[in-house]
């Protein structure tokens, strides 16, 4: 496939691969499956997005979590999907959340690292895996939920870095 992250591809300088291989899928359940998890995390943090910063903060997570999967995860040789960017995205809604005094999002950001950490630890479902006919890509998950953690931290801290700017 043109589009597939694929590392031995990426080393030969097709730097999109980084992108693209999030638009892809394994099959049509995989596709369901993660095109449910954007209308949930819709239905969850729709009001905090716009059209605009929510495609930047997608491609962040993207970028970030193949850069992860790359530097991090030297065994996977290919990757489709979009449950990175899922994690990044349900990260910074939880975060979101917090930042405007909803309490649930503690509750939200502690689950997803919970689920995270317990994957790092035990693995893979394999009832995923064999409803989207591919091995589950945990760590996409792990760094994409640390690039929804760094986009967080930069919508938390730009209010500061341009109010001391401005003295």
């Amino acid at each position: 496939m043109h589009l597939t992250y694929a590392r031995t591809l990426l080393q030969s300088g097709e730097w999109w691969r980084l992108l693209s291989g999030h638009l892809l899928h394994t099959n049509f359940n995989h596709l369901l499956l993660n095109a449910a998890g954007m209308l949930l995390l819709w239905a969850l943090h729709g009001h905090y997005y716009r059209f605009f910063p929510y495609l930047g903060l997608m491609l962040f997570c993207a970028l970030i979590c193949s850069i992860g999967l790359y530097w991090g995860s030297p065994e996977l040789i290919r990757y489709v999907g979009l449950s990175g960017i899922l994690h990044g995205l349900f990260v910074w809604g939880a975060g979101m959340d917090i930042r405007h005094g909803i309490k649930s999002g503690w509750l939200l950001l502690m689950g997803l690292w919970g689920k995270v950490l317990y994957e790092q630890w035990a693995g893979p479902s394999q009832e995923v895996a064999k409803l989207i006919n591919a091995n589950v890509a945990i760590d996409a998950h792990l760094f994409g939920a640390l690039a929804g953690m760094l986009a967080l931290a930069a919508s938390v801290l730009t209010p500061f870095i341009k109010k001391r700017r401005t003295r």
